[in-house]
């Protein structure tokens, strides 16, 4: 007899959180325009979501209230094109294509 054991429980509830939704990567589009508190942004961010935010204002002035917040837990920042792009620890914005 083998020593390998299959827990289908383990398995049943790993498809479970995927029906769900649990666990899948989330891209959220937003306006950046200081009316939204920064605390929501912090909260998307360290639930796993990439940010992609319109910016309507100055970037440094609206972002300051969260964006040190961000990078402290290992996430990234880049202002491209009058967007913010925000992603969380483990997500890199790669912009070795913008020359």
């Amino acid at each position: 007899m083998s020593d390998f054991s299959l827990d289908l429980r383990a398995v049943e509830d790993h498809i479970e959180d995927e029906e769900d939704g649990e666990g899948t990567a989330r891209v959220e589009l937003g306006v950046l325009d200081g009316t939204t508190p920064d605390e929501e942004w912090i909260e998307a961010v360290e639930s796993g979501s990439v940010l992609v935010l319109n910016v309507e204002g100055d970037v440094n002035e609206l972002a300051a209230g969260f964006a040190r917040d961000v990078k402290d837990d290992g996430g990234e920042l880049v202002h491209f094109r009058g967007f913010l792009l925000v992603a969380p620890a483990g997500v890199r914005i790669d912009t070795d294509r913008l020359g």
